[in-house]
């Protein structure tokens, strides 16, 4: 018997039929962005979540996502987010400004309009981790934002 089969749990729900995601994608780095975007919505739609039920829209570089996530967020159009992009470490002291602003932004938009949003930012040092790391971190995204949106809904109207 399991420790806790006494307490109620509410169990992941990868079921993304229904549900509205919107996606922000950065340009810069574009290769990289693109080939996450590709894995999460091919995953979102694995998932069960359709093409009308998606929105992508693009930003020129990961500081200007938070901005356009706090848009969406306020649309009330979505059950989630994703975040894209991908910041590469060169050799000056900007990839740890544009890292830490962006992923402080994505957070604080999402605690600020309870809405369950996917950090995939990819923080790299390398072009080869990016690319290495791009795939399976789009999946993840897709994956987080259905679980999360379905975990959002049922704290909010438990049955």
């Amino acid at each position: 018997m399991p420790r806790f089969a006494h307490i109620p749990e509410i169990e992941p729900d990868l079921d993304g039929s229904g549900l509205k995601i919107g996606i922000v994608m950065s340009r810069f780095n574009s290769d990289v962005c693109e080939g996450l975007l590709a894995a999460c919505t091919d995953q979102l739609k694995a998932l069960g979540v359709r093409d009308a039920d998606m929105l992508i829209v693009t930003a020129p570089g990961a500081l200007e996502i938070p901005l356009l996530l706090q848009t969406m967020a306020k649309s009330s159009r979505f059950d989630a987010l994703v975040a894209l992009g991908a910041v590469i470490r060169g050799e000056t002291y900007h990839f740890e400004l544009v890292a830490n602003e962006s992923g402080a932004g994505v957070t604080r938009v999402g605690l600020d309009h309870d809405m369950p949003i996917a950090n995939a930012i990819l923080t790299t040092d390398t072009d080869d981790q990016a690319l290495v790391r791009m795939q399976e971190k789009g999946r993840d995204a897709a994956r987080v934002a259905v679980e999360m949106a379905r975990l959002n809904a049922a704290l909010r109207h438990p049955r």
